[in-house]
């Protein structure tokens, strides 16, 4: 039987990225396929709002550079989202087969979430099931993402002749590119740091228990570095790469130390307090790691600013790691990059979930 192949894309702030996934003859179930190609092209500021295309033409024409530099040899792609009009909700349903359930969603959960019915899409994430007074009931992950930030994240992706086959959470792409091998055995908070969102979903030995986005990401900390200094935005990246999140920034880089800790601490101070938010609804089940991806995570300083708050231990993430390599990927293009290679490679993953 033929392999299978699928490219997970994600649509960014700052730039699209996309990595190919080949399944063996077993197809997606058989197993977690060979990464192949990846590839990203830069978007213009405005083009991309907070996870949402904005200006389609140009994130149409970066894709079709995207297909053409990388060689990727499908056009089947998998969508992420992930932005503040995304609701996801822990929720007890009674239990009833998962396709059904699903088709009773908008019955059941019309008045909890802030979305009209009819301008959302609705899923449901099983993480367990329990027996109460009321009967057998399931738990998991309720997702409501309004209908027209999908829409338009699609529209770019069809406009630039691409074929999206599904459209997933960006939260449990990261659960599938990061929770492998020991990671997954464990409780994991996986925080990846956009450049306006920052998604947090803590995994359970494998299994997304809590998530949530936090509007506040790497973009944020280069403006205030650029509004603090008068500089370009350019130059402001470039500085805040060289000061980091630190007690005392070098002599004539004052302000932007000030800017950078302003931003970067509220980020650190949202992010912790997730993870007690967590803790105070998983007695005894303590996060025993986390790992970050995503362009902000490479802030020299954040993550051990975030390890000293939490008192946890933060480490990059490495979606490189344990999956098996293409004989075409050079693996040195990829150095320095394993963060910004999970989110792509866990959407092409979701074919398989």
């Amino acid at each position: 039987m033929a392999s299978s192949r699928v490219v997970g894309l994600d649509i960014g702030t700052s730039a699209v990225r996309a990595a190919e996934v080949a399944f063996g003859g077993g197809g997606p179930a058989g197993g977690n396929g060979t990464f192949e190609r990846f590839g990203q092209v830069d978007l213009p500021p405005g083009a991309v709002r907070d996870g949402e295309v904005v200006e389609q033409a140009v994130v149409s024409h970066a894709l079709k550079q995207l297909w053409q530099q990388a060689g990727f040899s499908t056009k089947d792609v998998v969508l992420g989202v992930g932005n503040q009009r995304v609701v996801v909700r822990e929720m007890e349903l009674p239990w009833m087969p998962l396709p059904q359930l699903k088709a009773s969603l908008p019955y059941q959960v019309q008045e909890l979430i802030p979305v009209a019915g009819g301008d959302a899409l609705l899923d449901f994430y099983p993480t367990g099931e329990a027996t109460t007074d009321r009967g057998r009931t399931v738990r998991g992950l309720l997702v409501a993402a309004q209908r027209d930030t999908v829409a338009a994240n699609v529209l770019a992706a069809e406009s630039a002749g691409l074929k999206p086959t599904m459209v997933d959470l960006n939260a449990f792409a990261l659960v599938r590119a990061l929770a492998r091998g020991g990671v997954g055995e464990s409780t994991v908070a996986l925080v990846d740091i956009g450049a306006r969102v920052t998604n947090v979903v803590i995994s359970a030995r494998g299994v997304p228990v809590l998530v949530r986005m936090i509007p506040t990401g790497g973009q944020h900390i280069t403006d205030a570095v650029a509004t603090s200094m008068s500089i370009t935005a350019h130059e402001a990246e470039g500085l805040k790469r060289e000061v980091g999140l630190q007690f005392q920034a070098p002599p004539g880089a004052e302000s932007a130390g000030e800017a950078i800790a302003a931003i970067g601490r509220q980020l650190v101070e949202s992010i912790r307090n997730t993870f007690v938010y967590y803790a105070g609804n998983h007695p005894g089940a303590g996060i025993e790691g986390v790992l970050l991806t995503g362009g902000g995570a490479h802030l020299p300083g954040l993550g051990q600013y975030l390890s000293s708050s939490s008192r946890i231990p933060v480490a990059l993430g490495d979606a490189l790691q344990g999956l098996r390599l293409g004989k075409s990927l050079d693996r040195s293009r990829l150095a320095g990059i394993e963060s910004l290679v999970a989110m792509p490679v866990g959407l092409a993953h979701g074919v398989a979930a």
